[in-house]
């Protein structure tokens, strides 16, 4: 959690993204007319709209050099391909791409319609060289290019995101979890859309056509997705968000190498690496979560930065976001979530604004005491779309400058058996002051040149920071543990 501070609203249920009326328009790839959900134009408007969002939503991380970089590299693969030939349409020769860095550790790339593509710097920690980096946006490229998005909402039709559903689904696929409940419909089910798997075979072919065009290496795209099967068998099957509805990693680590052999028959020398200035650009980047910004160890929540704690309760998850903490429990049927308000004063002034709302019906309220802070609690039912009623427990705090708040639900039918735990929470916010917590620093990954030929494992420190595992970083180098190393070989190390 950021230092920024945001208002939130619940958001029961999102709209449809469909707009119930489909266009037929050319796609610049296949060059051939079909049906899209949306003109070209409403493409470029509404990636211009979400791309606000997505900013105030994950942060952009900030280093100009290598934001710099990854868009330039960006827009020279733009130009060799469809959107920029010579028989493309003028309207989509002329729309302009931004390519952008989110602070995020989520190993993530993914494109809004109208030539918007994000990467994470936890993809980027995961990359070996600039030709991988080439491929992923290459991908994300195609997938603006083909105009997937409006493929696929001119052929199905989105089903309603509920509160819970929602913020369960954030987590399942790899997001900062629960992204849903701080953007707007349309912005959250383009980020949750899951293309087909012929869209996502097309835009890998496209990446590796346009990663050849250009002379790099595209067969090295293989490897990535390699370390993407490694991070999900690490995590127990959790697959990250790249992997979400793509083809099997395996059959990508057979299938790019020979596509990219295809380009190399018909001409296309593929010679360019450049692991070195891929290197040089993310060393000393920001690795795993930002300890600044607030991090759970030992059933606590702590934010240096903010300087308070909350207990975190035992079976349920936390994920820390830009502008928002969520828990959820196992049972997926309770979240809370914490919040900044910024729009009021008081704790009493905030609990009453949020209960104002339509469509929420005020149960309870009152004055709220915790460990020495004054607050204001307010208990509400709403209903969500598919009939469930929700019971919410909102709690405000002040403390220092800001207003906390806690917004606690389930099923009103379990509210009760959950209410003491949602309490556990906001009577167990306080101050932090804990000299070492406090003076906590991130974790970021240094570049060693190795002197001699040995084990990866041998170069690893003997402790390493913030629950990070041997395994992780043996990923992150595209390496195995015991694989031997051979000396001058640039490994990522990452230290506090």
């Amino acid at each position: 959690m950021k230092i920024r501070s945001i208002y939130f609203t619940l958001i029961l249920a999102a709209a449809v993204l469909v707009n119930g009326c489909m266009k037929v328009g050319l796609n610049p790839v296949s060059g051939n007319k079909r049906a899209f959900g949306y003109s070209w134009e409403q493409e470029v408007e509404i990636g211009k709209q979400a791309d606000s969002e997505i900013i105030a939503q994950y942060g952009l991380y900030e280093n100009e050099e290598l934001s710099n970089y990854v868009s330039d590299l960006g827009q020279a693969l733009l130009e060799v391909s469809h959107l920029r030939r010579a028989d493309t349409q003028e309207k989509f020769r002329n729309t302009e791409f931004t390519f952008r860095v989110l602070d995020s550790p989520v190993v993530n790339a993914f494109a809004l319609p109208g030539g918007y593509i994000y990467v994470t710097r936890g993809l980027l920690a995961h990359l070996n060289n600039e030709a991988q980096l080439a491929m992923v946006l290459g991908h994300e490229i195609a997938h603006v290019a083909a105009r997937h998005a409006s493929q696929r909402a001119a052929t199905q039709q989105f089903g309603q995101l509920a509160v819970i559903g929602g913020a369960i689904l954030g987590q399942s696929l790899g997001y900062d979890g629960a992204s849903i409940l701080q953007l707007s419909s349309q912005t959250a089910q383009l980020m949750f859309l899951k293309y087909g798997r012929d869209a996502e075979r097309e835009s890998d072919a496209l990446g590796v056509e346009y990663a050849a065009m250009k002379n790099y290496k595209a067969a090295e795209g293989a490897d990535f997705f390699t370390s993407l099967k490694r991070i999900s068998e690490s995590e127990g099957g959790g697959i990250p968000t790249l992997l979400s509805s793509h083809p099997d990693p395996g059959e990508r680590e057979e299938t790019i190498p020979r596509l990219a052999e295809e380009w190399a028959k018909k001409g296309y020398e593929q010679t360019i690496l450049d692991k070195e200035e891929f290197m040089s650009m993310i060393d000393n980047i920001m690795f795993a979560e930002n300890p600044r910004e607030g991090f759970e160890m030992d059933g606590m929540f702590y934010h240096p930065d903010l300087e308070f704690q909350f207990p975190v309760p035992p079976a349920f998850k936390l994920v820390n976001q830009s502008s928002a903490v969520i828990m959820v429990n196992e049972a997926q049927d309770a979240i809370i979530q914490f919040t900044i308000d910024s729009e009021n004063g008081t704790p009493e002034a905030s609990v009453r604004a949020f209960l104002s709302q339509e469509g929420i019906v005020t149960v309870e309220q009152s004055d709220f005491y915790s460990s020495g802070f004054n607050g204001y609690q307010g208990i509400a039912t709403a209903q969500m779309e598919d009939g469930t009623e929700l019971k919410l427990q909102l709690t405000a705090l002040g403390h220092g400058e800001n207003i906390y708040r806690f917004l606690s639900y389930t099923p009103t039918a379990r509210f009760d058996e959950y209410r003491s735990i949602f309490n556990s929470v906001t009577q167990g916010f306080n101050d932090l002051r804990d000299t070492s917590i406090l003076d906590i620093k991130p974790v970021r990954l240094n570049l060693i040149t190795t002197s001699r030929s040995t084990s990866f494992s041998s170069f690893l420190p003997n402790e390493l920071p913030m629950k990070i595992e041997p395994l992780d970083v043996a990923i992150i180098n595209q390496v195995e543990l015991d694989q031997n190393i051979t000396a001058g070989t640039v490994l990522k190390i990452p230290v506090q």
